[in-house]
């Protein structure tokens, strides 16, 4: 389904004295726990929400968009825009795209760059959502990187966000006023859930297995986080696991 291109309007004011000018964010949307979260944020500071979803040929992606779909009603989004970026899973390298390659069991104490990493994935996201948000004319970008309790993906660290954020502001009209926002970024996992439950997100709705559609493996890098997170959080996860 594609989304409206209806430019978004702001009341007459002196917009340096808000951090959000625009009424109108883009949130990247995958299905997981952390891009619900992520949403939840951006419901809470924007007034509309465009929810994009990248399709790329991962093992779970029917699932995901199911994910998507129901975050997208959930938080009642202005517009949604699921996207085939075909080109990942042709050029491979990961085993998330790739069925010759085995999803690896989790080592949580392994800080070497998993088979699950997708080839500089989190670029192509970001450039799509760019795109959308300067014909939308958003004032934001929400996606839900995590970078010290996640799976040590360099595509997920701070100094990246900040490399683009720069290449948006080269790269774009010169009135395109488009800022990256990365509100969990920095926190644990567990600190994810409990953000979660105060903002009221349906963490039920959303999948992180990396490998099955139907119940999580519960082995895979992804369960593995998702479940300690849920332990040290003290409550129990919503989905099923086999």
């Amino acid at each position: 389904m594609g989304g409206s291109n209806e430019e978004v309007k702001t009341d007459e004011f002196d917009s340096s004295l808000v951090i959000h000018p625009s009424l109108l964010a883009v949130c990247l949307v995958s299905g997981g726990m952390d891009s619900c979260v992520t949403a939840a944020v951006a419901r809470e500071e924007n007034e509309r929400l465009a929810f994009l979803h990248v399709s790329y040929g991962q093992r779970t992606e029917r699932r995901e968009r199911e994910a998507f779909e129901q975050l997208s009603d959930y938080y009642e989004a202005s517009a949604r825009l699921v996207v085939s970026l075909e080109s990942l899973a042709r050029i491979g390298g990961s085993s998330l795209t790739d069925e010759r390659l085995a999803v690896a069991e989790a080592d949580l104490n392994n800080r070497s760059v998993p088979t699950s990493y997708v080839p500089f994935r989190n670029a192509h996201l970001l450039a799509t959502a760019v795109s959308w948000a300067e014909v939308l004319k958003a004032g934001s970008i929400y996606i839900g990187a995590v970078a010290e309790d996640s799976s040590g993906y360099p595509d997920c660290r701070p100094e990246f966000y900040e490399a683009f954020q720069k290449a948006i502001n080269t790269g774009t009209r010169p009135e395109t006023a488009i800022e990256i926002r990365t509100p969990v970024i920095a926190l644990r996992k567990s600190e994810i859930v409990r953000r979660g439950l105060a903002l009221h997100a349906p963490l039920e709705l959303t999948w992180s297995c990396y490998a099955e559609e139907k119940r999580a493996c519960g082995r895979c890098d992804s369960c593995a986080l998702r479940l300690r997170a849920f332990s040290e959080a003290g409550i129990s996860d919503p989905i099923l696991y086999a």
